[in-house]
């Protein structure tokens, strides 16, 4: 790691404190039974990098004997899917947790293993056909920015290719084998397409791009079930009728809410019952609609504040949950789904937490130009007044910050660091006009809500105005450098995570299906090149007075190294000291477990030194 001894000086000086409550037990997630419900399978960090496990699934009440050794996967696993004939676990893995991810087929004992595309720059994991003998996959050549949305036969190895794109993906095949659903279209401008499999002629299922695009066919496979926004304001959950001359006869809507994205949709085995996970202002509320009279009822809900994946047993007696919380890490239970049903664990860490973990509060304040935004509070327990504090600023643009397990949150609380996690404008989770508000020009305006985030703290009392500090990760590292170059004054220390610093040079050497996939969010790299480079920090990057952190995985092909480096040269030559903390095992992610407690060991020792005064000032 390039940080000549810093990460030695800190480990010393906090001596563990960042791991003091265990934050760093097992993370569990993706449950996926298999077709005859006999087997679990899931995807866990236990032997500390994220892999897949299989296991017998018990009766209810009982909780998974986990085996000794995860499937051999080649890399981090990343999502996964069981043949219907049970014969295969698909997975989508990711060497060192970077971007050119590679589709592998293991079979459930783990003595087989396939890659499907060995010579591809990259692989995507689509959907399996309804025999298994056929799986989804999409192709990346080497040096093209275009995916190829292919069936894969595994008998024979050859492939039927359904679409090209920079996210093209093979969503579903009907039953009958002669329908599929392809995905195509780049950031926000998502399209599905119904493709006749014998005669090739596609057909757009529902006018307008989307950020949200999603579907299964019914049992029948005379009904597609569409998980999407497109024309609307909320993903909802339409049903899409087939037939006639244009591939569809009928359009409506089953499951909308006027203020809540459709999070997550699940269809029982039967295809009778879905279950539906709503986003209500971050936290997630289940529940069962009954697909032939339109009934909806409430699910049991499981610890936590967010569900992040669901599926139904195999008898659909009972949902089986991937849930996590601020003080809840994230594990593995089952929700019985008849009158009495319950949740019970079923994969979960070992150690528990106790009372000294902070639950966040929802906050809403005003951008400049008066767009209502919010934002989640931690603060030490029993504290009053201003108190140092730190703005963390997510991903994507389009991801959102939701109360979640977060151990760097809970470690700078430790320490007696507030933190405040807003969700800017271009964050998801609050409705399509809100995150496509900071598209392309917009940015400049979604750069200001990062200002009036500060100002609501300070101007509450909540945030002492001499000692705050901002961050994030990958758009939010971007996010928290702009900021500091824009906003100089406002903050006292910085930490920018795999964060673009010149949009010019990340269009040059991110992957190129990255980049095709970015113009419709950032603006393209060739019409707006202007725009672009006055949005980029790196051209004023002396503004930045703040002692700056930069943290970085070598196999980051998303946001390239080379981001992170011209930042760090820079400010070295303009006689600054910025700590550079480099992951030589690491992607776009930090997914090893002893990584991501040298992470938050490093962040909180960077942020309490500069915040508490509780070390040398090196910027």
């Amino acid at each position: 790691m390039e940080h000549g001894g810093f990460t030695e000086r800190r480990l010393a000086r906090i001596g563990g404190t960042a791991d003091a409550h265990g934050l760093f037990t097992p993370r569990y997630g993706h449950p996926a039974p298999s077709p005859d419900g006999s087997l679990l399978a899931w995807i866990s960090d236990r032997d500390g990098r994220p892999r897949a496990w299989v296991a017998p699934l018990p009766p209810e009440g009982a909780q998974v004997s986990e085996p000794e050794r995860p499937l051999p996967a080649d890399g981090d696993v990343e999502t996964m899917s069981w043949s219907p004939d049970g014969y295969w676990i698909a997975c989508q893995v990711a060497p060192y947790g970077g971007e050119r991810t590679q589709v592998q087929v293991i079979s459930p004992d783990g003595g087989e293993v396939r890659d499907l595309a060995p010579g591809a720059a990259a692989a995507v994991l689509g959907v399996w056909s309804p025999t298994g003998r056929q799986l989804g996959v999409t192709i990346f050549a080497e040096g093209s920015g275009e995916g190829q949305a292919c069936l894969v036969d595994l008998r024979d190895g050859t492939s039927t290719v359904l679409a090209s794109g920079p996210a093209a993906r093979v969503c579903a095949v009907s039953g009958d084998g002669r329908r599929a659903v392809v995905r195509v279209g780049p950031r926000g401008a998502r399209r599905l397409e119904l493709v006749d499999l014998r005669s090739g002629v596609r057909t757009e299922l529902l006018p307008g791009g989307a950020n949200v695009a999603d579907a299964r066919f019914g049992v029948t496979g005379r009904q597609l079930f569409v998980h999407t926004d497109a024309g609307r304001e909320r993903p909802a959950l339409l049903a899409v009728t087939l037939g006639g001359t244009s591939g569809v006869s009928t359009v409506y809507p089953i499951a909308e809410r006027p203020d809540d994205d459709l999070d997550l949709v699940a269809l029982d085995p039967a295809g009778v019952r879905a279950a539906l996970s709503w986003n209500v202002d971050g936290r997630s509320e289940v529940e069962l609609l009954d697909l032939r009279s339109g009934l909806l009822e409430p699910v049991v809900p499981v610890p936590g504040d967010v569900v992040t994946n669901f599926a139904f047993t195999r008898d659909g007696a009972a949902l089986l949950v991937a849930n996590e919380g601020p003080a809840v890490s994230p594990r593995l239970s089952r929700i019985g789904l008849d009158v009495h049903g319950v949740a019970t664990p079923l994969l979960r860490p070992a150690k528990q937490f106790g009372a000294s973990f902070v639950e966040p509060t929802l906050h809403e304040f005003r951008a400049e130009d008066g767009l209502r935004l919010s934002g989640w509070l931690l603060r030490p327990t029993g504290a009053l007044g201003p108190l140092p504090t730190l703005i963390w600023l997510h991903g994507g643009p389009e991801a959102q910050e939701r109360p979640t397990f977060q151990p760097l949150f809970q470690a700078l609380v430790a320490e007696g660091i507030a933190v405040f996690a807003p969700n800017v404008r271009g964050s998801g989770g609050y409705g399509r006009s809100f995150t496509t508000a900071d598209d392309v020009e917009r940015r400049f305006v979604a750069i200001t809500d990062v200002r009036a985030a500060v100002d609501f703290l300070v101007s509450a009392g909540l945030a002492d105005p001499a000692r705050v500090g901002v961050s994030g990760r990958s758009y939010g590292g971007y996010l928290a450098l702009v900021a500091l170059v824009w906003f100089p004054d406002l903050f006292a220390v910085g930490v920018d995570v795999c964060g673009i610093s010149d949009f010019a040079t990340f269009y040059e050497h991110t992957e190129p299906w990255i980049a095709s996939a970015a113009t419709t969010k950032y603006g393209d790299p060739h019409t707006d090149a202007a725009l672009l480079r006055e949005l980029s920090p790196m051209h004023r990057i002396d503004r930045i007075t703040a002692p700056l952190l930069v943290v970085h995985g070598a196999h980051d092909t998303n946001v390239p190294l080379e981001e992170a480096r011209q930042v760090v040269d820079a400010l070295r030559e303009r006689g600054a000291s910025p700590g550079f903390l480099l992951f030589e095992d690491e992607g776009h992610e930090v997914h090893g477990t002893d990584n991501r407690a040298v992470f938050v060991r490093e962040v909180v020792g960077w942020v309490t030194g500069h915040l508490l005064g509780l070390s040398e000032q090196t910027a």
